[in-house]
């Protein structure tokens, strides 16, 4: 009997070393569905003209096409860029994975907008390791979108790898501090901190819904690829609740 395979492609920073242990282990209890993983340049998250350049488009599409030859059933940008570079971004890497592998192709950033969407969220709080200006472009992009922020933490980092050195203790903290202001939704974002294994006690504890951009990529690549995602237990009320 042939079982029908998902193959979940994520392209992956260069530095990260959270999502894909993380994604494998959101999926351990799909035995037919497997994430392979594209990586490409990414070292620092600033605002700098070098360090946007990381997320020029050629690279991208060189890991998609690379993981299209293993036959995807989906691929995904498994990053928050388009956070501060604009959602447009986002949508137009889409267009062009899809356009040049016929592969359909979603982001962790644009998987949260919809989640916001469905659940009619409107007034949200946020979780990053960022730096300064780069969290105030996050708010700024989603203020434009309609979205309040109404708390939120960040780190001042812009390493990448740093970011997941970021202990639990920590953001446990964060999501507490945030969780303060009584927001729709808060939302983890940043796809190389260890914040989706801390979805199920901290939604337990604070009693708001939480969004981590990891769980969100695995979330609408399931989707896409016909799976139901409420087979992912242990990892928070998105899996559950947002069909």
């Amino acid at each position: 009997m042939t079982v029908n395979r998902l193959l979940l492609g994520m392209l992956t920073p260069s530095s990260n070393t959270a999502l894909e242990p993380v994604t494998s282990a959101m999926l351990s209890g799909l035995p037919e569905a497997t994430a392979h993983f594209g990586r490409f340049p990414v070292t620092e998250i600033a605002l700098s003209e070098r360090a946007l350049a990381q997320f020029d488009d050629a690279p991208i599409l060189q890991a998609a096409t690379l993981l299209a030859h293993a036959r995807m059933s989906v691929i995904c940008w498994n990053g928050t860029s388009s956070g501060w570079l604009g959602f447009d971004a986002d949508r137009e890497l889409c267009r062009r994975i899809e356009s040049a592998t016929g592969i359909a192709a979603c982001t962790s950033v644009l998987a949260l907008n919809e989640i916001f969407e469905r659940r009619s969220v409107r007034n949200f709080a946020l979780v990053t390791p960022y730096t300064d200006d780069v969290q105030a472009r996050i708010l700024n992009n989603y203020l434009d979108a309609g979205y309040t922020c109404v708390a939120e933490r960040h780190l001042g980092r812009r390493d990448n790898f740093s970011f997941s050195e970021v202990d639990a203790d920590t953001l446990r903290g964060m999501v507490r501090e945030v969780a303060k202001s009584g927001p729709d939704a808060i939302s983890i974002f940043c796809t190389n901190l260890h914040g989706a294994p801390l979805v199920e006690e901290l939604e337990r504890e604070v009693g708001i819904p939480i969004y981590d951009t990891i769980a969100t990529a695995v979330w609408k690549s399931l989707r896409l690829a016909g799976a139901d995602t409420r087979r992912v237990q242990g990892w928070g009320s998105l899996f559950r609740e947002v069909l």
